[in-house]
């Protein structure tokens, strides 16, 4: 079974996903294989009057769709998740070659989307509404939460399958439409084998709409009055800029967003563990993860030690084409990422920093880096690197530990390994982050804890199966009498 059985080629070749498949006002978006540049295929590309029907289709299906039993919108999310897992190793392959990642990654990419979607499903059988208290006997207050609306989902092409299965899953769970505009970088395996998936799944007609596309796109997505709200994973400039106008509109926005994320490895550490782990951290699909490990932060007692052994595990893993071979990394997303990559590493250099490990590539395929000396005010300290690059620093004693940790505007995600807990949680109360994890690394994705950032790493709203009910509903108050009171007037 491959992906375009699911759907031929020749159904959606070269068309969006709206109302049915059909050509988009944009021209097309060629699919290319990441490791070799080779197009394997190409999809439609939504222009904004694409958006704009598109959202008046879904937001006529979605009052159906709401009214529609919970445990039934639920039914056809459960038969996707048995679709994915039927058909789990050639999405896994798509995934490979659409995004350049290893196997193993997108077999997890695979397995974790499944998850959430399942998770999504439970939503539509939980309960909507609590009956509140009142003060007049005769009144009966119910709070109930009722759907969005029509929702926008934006999604990147890191991971593409999971970051829009956790937000497609719960907004339909909960009785929206969805409006999803993938990432042209990997339209296939982030849309449009979505489109297929519910469609073979029996979700009604125009109750979801794949919308590829670039900028103009998503900015239409985002400022179209019938959209009631936007989910977005990304970098943090554009999500500043999709916040901005959202807020203008007095629109809700979920936003994650960038990471510089800091893993601390105390002096009381099984360096070889913690070495480990801090590679896995920054290397899992070169390093091109919004959780990735960012910053080594290592006590000075145990630094040369653990940069012995991050250099001596970094030096040993293989750099090629994942689809035709098992290597540990593939390659870079594309060239303009490449080159912001070599910019970080030279600069940084320039500024003191050294390489003990990696620092050059061939095209796309970037050797995994390790950087020493490193201080604040460096690009690789400072900035999102997105690629396979480990900067290590080295602090005294706790407190600055936690002074370089914070040291900077983002706040997704940071680690603390160390053998004593209680001394590893006293830091961890200390961070600015909105995920903190004890003895691992920076790169955990489940549906059960809550997703999201703080400062440019996001707004707050989080996805999880603890937030998504209220993240894709709004509450709203019903009360009702026997008859009308008597007033004054």
């Amino acid at each position: 079974m491959s992906v375009t059985e699911l759907a031929p080629a020749d159904v959606w070749r070269n068309r969006i996903y709206s109302g049915g498949w059909k050509t988009g006002g944009a021209g097309t978006i060629a699919v290319t294989e990441k490791a070799t540049g080779i197009e394997i295929g190409s999809v439609g590309a939504a222009s904004a009057a694409d958006v704009s029907a598109a959202a008046a289709i879904a937001t006529e299906a979605q009052r159906a769709w709401a009214a529609t039993p919970g445990p039934q919108r639920g039914d056809v999310l459960r038969e996707v998740a048995r679709l994915l897992q039927e058909h789990r190793e050639e999405i896994a392959r798509q995934i490979v070659r659409e995004t350049g990642s290893i196997r193993p990654k997108g077999y997890l990419e695979v397995k974790l989307a499944i998850r959430e979607i399942l998770e999504g499903a439970a939503l539509a059988s939980q309960s909507t509404g609590v009956i509140t208290t009142s003060d007049v006997r005769e009144r009966h207050s119910v709070a109930r939460r009722v759907p969005m609306g029509v929702v926008g989902v934006i999604t990147p092409w890191n991971s593409p399958l999971i970051l829009a299965a956790r937000a497609i899953a719960p907004a339909l769970a909960t009785g929206n439409a969805v409006l999803l505009k993938p990432d042209p970088q990997t339209p296939v395996s982030g849309g449009i084998l979505y489109a297929c998936l519910l469609e073979i799944a029996g979700l009604p007609e125009g109750l979801f709409h794949v919308l590829p596309g670039g900028a103009e796109t998503g900015d239409a997505l985002v400022r179209d009055p019938q959209v009631n709200m936007i989910s977005f994973t990304g970098s943090t400039r554009v999500g500043q800029a999709i916040g901005s106008v959202a807020g203008g509109l007095l629109k809700r926005a979920n936003l994650e967003l960038g990471g510089k994320n800091p893993y601390i490895v105390l002096d009381d550490v099984d360096v070889e563990a913690a070495a480990s782990a801090g590679a896995w951290g920054s290397f899992l699909h070169q390093g091109q993860v919004c959780m990735a490990a960012g910053r080594h932060l290592v006590q000075e007692s145990i630094a040369d030690a653990y940069i012995e052994s991050l250099v001596r595990r970094t030096s040993a893993l293989t750099v090629g084409d994942p689809f035709k071979g098992d290597f540990h990394l593939g390659p870079i997303i594309n060239e303009r990422q490449a080159e912001n990559v070599d910019r970080i590493v030279a600069d940084s250099v320039s500024k003191g920093a050294k390489i003990l490990a990696g620092g050059s590539r061939d095209g796309l395929f970037f050797k995994p880096t390790v950087m020493v000396d490193v201080v604040p005010g460096m690009p690789v300290f400072d900035e999102e690197i997105f690629g396979p690059v480990a900067a290590v620093t080295v602090f005294k004693d706790d407190d600055e530990a936690v002074s370089l940790a914070n040291q900077n505007r983002y706040g997704l995600v940071a680690a603390v390994a160390s053998s004593n807990l209680r001394r590893a949680q006293r830091i961890a109360d200390r961070l600015h982050a909105g995920i903190v994890h004890i003895n691992d690394q920076t790169i955990l994705h489940e549906v059960f804890g809550p997703m999201g950032g703080v400062g440019l790493s996001g707004n707050g709203h989080n996805y999880s199966t603890l937030t998504n009910a209220d993240q894709f509903t709004e509450w709203q108050w019903v009360t009702t009498r026997d008859d009308l009171p008597a007033y004054p007037f």
